[in-house]
């Protein structure tokens, strides 16, 4: 019988064999396994997760349905690439996920691994539609670690620091974020300096006609879980349909129901997009993703231009097949909202209560809670890692975003019974900060975004 290891003993063993640049680091901790809202870690201690596995895990941890699904498919075909064949599960998957979509008139997906390469069929499509070369993105966007989403990413340096030339003809636009809000400016003169900010660079050196698609995340997820104003959103929307460039948004964090709709952009009535990406999620966690988009503009490349070889594969099909089925038989869009609702609750009375609480920003269950220096406003790094850290001790999972935002998106499928327990937990660790009972873990330098 192998001997049982401690935390400290398997990353030992792993630091030995495993890159940096592959992790970005926040406890010392090996997951063994989960259920539900709940991951237990090799040691058999179990925390409340609200980080659903960065919002890939919408149906909880080893859901029964999920699990079946994928059991029952590998006894019957775990492989054969969808490059050539189709696959019963992939087959199935498609319309339903076409169907889905938040786009009228005729739909079509095309299968990837990852969202990462979602975003990067994204830029090869619209280019392809429109015979256009340039992409517009936003600044705190994170779209990916390929290096077409990585190029139209922009919430660390370290996914371009020694990296380029990343991919051409990419521009970035500065995003509405509410921290740039000037004293004293109103949300209208917000939006309006925002846009201009936005025009700029077409009337300075891009020309509109050259551009083939705008990508946004419509609420920015690891930028913050920032929603974007309504009117500015409506603005760069008219200016895209104005102009022939495709509206592309980012669904891959905020979709599958995590804002307490199917899909963030329908928090904007009236925008439609023109292709979205999809992942996470998706399958549950499982690797698959997808690009959907209108069928005039996913008909533009012929075959082989956006093929993988496990790309829709017949068990992460059959996972997303049952995600599906658990997302619409447990109402957890709904559950969503509802829930959500409640969080929201809760941290406006942290922020009544906790002078460093700057903001709460919930929709459905997902949140960014700004944490602040009481006197000078600015986001404080130290106060969110001390907390963090301090939840992590108590027994709860979370992680911060920006250095100052704590992120909070559990599973939709967490009781109300673990939720009331998690809002415990973080009140406790609140307190103990109001008290200045807190201290910095020892490593605090190497946690968390860069």
């Amino acid at each position: 019988m192998e001997e049982k290891k401690s935390n400290q003993q398997m990353l030992a063993a792993e630091e030995e064999a495993f890159s940096s640049a592959a992790r970005i680091k926040y406890y010392d901790i090996v997951i063994d396994k989960g259920r539900g809202a709940i991951i237990t870690d090799v040691e058999g201690h179990d925390y409340i997760d609200l980080l659903a596995s960065a919002s890939s895990t919408n149906t909880g941890h080893a859901h029964p349905k999920v699990v079946k699904a994928i059991a029952d498919q590998a006894a019957r075909l775990i492989q054969y690439t969808p490059a050539y064949f189709a696959n019963s599960q992939a087959a199935r998957l498609a319309p339903r996920l076409a169907a889905l979509a938040p786009i009228s008139g005729p739909v079509e997906v095309a299968w990837g691994n990852s969202g990462s390469d979602a975003n990067d069929a994204i830029i090869k499509f619209a280019r392809a539609a429109t015979g256009r070369q340039y992409i517009v993105s936003f600044t705190g966007a994170y779209h990916g670690s390929t290096y077409g989403s990585m190029t139209i990413s922009s919430v660390t340096l370290n996914m371009s620091r020694k990296m380029g030339p990343l991919l051409p003809g990419v521009v970035k636009v500065p995003f509405p974020s509410p921290w740039d809000k000037l004293a004293g400016e109103s949300d209208d003169q917000f939006v309006d300096r925002m846009y201009k900010a936005f025009l700029q660079p077409f009337e300075t050196y891009l020309p509109a006609e050259e551009v083939a698609a705008i990508v946004i995340e419509p609420i920015q997820g690891d930028g913050g879980i920032i929603k974007v104003p309504q009117a500015y959103m409506e603005r760069i929307y008219a200016f895209a349909k104005q102009n022939g460039i495709l509206f592309a948004i980012d669904e891959v964090n905020q979709g599958m129901g995590r804002t307490g709709k199917w899909w963030s952009i329908q928090h904007f009535p009236g925008i439609e997009p023109d292709l979205m990406s999809v992942g996470k999620s998706l399958a549950s966690g499982m690797p698959l993703s997808a690009v959907v988009g209108r069928k005039g503009i996913m008909e533009a490349l012929g075959p082989a231009a956006n093929v993988y070889t496990t790309a829709g594969n017949p068990v992460t099909a059959a996972a997303a097949n049952a995600t599906l089925d658990v997302i619409e038989e447990e109402h957890l869009v709904e559950r969503s909202a509802k829930l959500g609702q409640k969080a929201k609750d809760f941290f406006d009375q942290e922020q009544a209560k906790y002078d460093f609480v700057g903001d709460a920003r919930l929709y459905g269950l997902n949140g960014g809670i700004s944490i602040v220096d009481p006197a000078t406003g600015k986001g404080d790094v130290e106060a969110t890692t001390k907390l963090m850290y301090r939840i992590f001790e108590l027994g709860a999972i979370i992680i911060s975003l920006r250095g100052n935002i704590l992120r909070f998106q559990p599973p939709l499928v967490i009781t109300e019974e673990q939720l009331d327990k998690a809002f415990a937990i973080i009140d406790q660790a609140f307190a103990e900060l109001a008290a200045g009972k807190l201290s910095l873990p020892s490593n605090a330098e190497e946690l968390g975004w860069e």
